[in-house]
């Protein structure tokens, strides 16, 4: 839920045995048949309204499917929300809802603002597909299982460049036409949106100030504690002894973690097809 995924951008949702165990009366001992029975019935599942569970389908599949699958049992990057013992612990959304509103940055995942009616709706899909597992005796590995490039598909390029070029402020540090040529050849899919939302192999900005004043900006090239260098504007490598200069090295993620809280739903989704142009 990439989604943005994942991803976007939180904690790991932990894979589990079973949804939960009817606890034997206290009184009942170890051996007898009716705890060993007790004891291998799974608690009772809320049954939701059909058309509850169809409308969680919906928004699951726009927001999340790219991430933990349509059926919500593990995508690529996500993890399979069937087996989650944050899933298996909601009562009426009060676990999953914060995740959902919050995001989990440091995992890819971003905020949704969603309404309590949506987030009701997702709680009812998502407790419905993990019902429906564990009623199918699905017990597997817990394997990440492939996401549809459809479901990376539905934004809209126009307003996801209005949104690079202006509020979401991307273009302070890329360009459609420098760092980012040919971006939707090097990456695709579900690879193309983890890099959007969390990139891993993201270069450091460094700014060096030098005795006469002036300071120098360009991506990070070297560094160790005799020497800073780094690739100009103009492509060219510079470097300077370190007692000589002041610099400053940005990290190179503070921009697109600071996205997280920001993003809307609409932000990832637009964002993401006007990357895929980018060839």
């Amino acid at each position: 839920m990439k989604f943005r995924l994942t991803t976007w951008h939180g904690s790991t949702l932990l894979a589990i045995w079973l949804v939960g165990l009817a606890l034997a009366p206290a009184q009942t001992p170890a051996n007898s048949k009716q705890s060993s029975a007790a004891k291998q019935t799974p608690a009772a599942s809320k049954a939701y309204p059909p058309d509850l569970v169809q409308q969680g389908s919906a928004l699951f599949r726009k927001d999340c499917s790219f991430c933990h699958g349509r059926d919500a049992g593990g995508g690529e990057s996500g993890p399979d929300l069937t087996r989650s013992k944050l899933v298996t612990a909601d009562v009426d959304g009060d676990k999953i809802g914060p995740v959902v509103r919050n995001g989990r940055p440091d995992k890819g995942m971003p905020p949704f603002d969603r309404s309590d009616e949506q987030i009701a709706s997702l709680v009812a899909f998502i407790h419905t597909q993990q019902n429906n597992a564990l009623a199918n005796g699905r017990r597997g590995n817990g394997g990440r299982k492939g996401v549809d490039v459809s479901d990376l598909q539905t934004g809209n390029a126009k307003a996801g460049k209005e949104y690079f070029e202006g509020a979401g402020g991307c273009t302070t540090c890329h360009s459609p036409t420098g760092d980012l040529a040919g971006l939707a050849s090097r990456y695709s899919g579900l690879e193309l949106e983890e890099q959007m939302l969390y990139p891993r192999h993201a270069k450091r900005k460094v700014s060096v100030t030098l005795s006469s004043g002036q300071t120098i900006t360009g991506t990070l090239a070297y560094l160790d504690e005799f020497t800073v260098g780094l690739i100009d504007s103009t492509d060219g490598y510079r470097s300077w002894r370190i007692r000589d200069v002041q610099y400053k090295v940005d990290p190179a993620l503070n921009a697109h973690v600071e996205l997280f809280p920001k993003y809307t739903d609409a932000d990832v989704h637009n964002l993401m097809a006007y990357l895929q142009t980018l060839r």
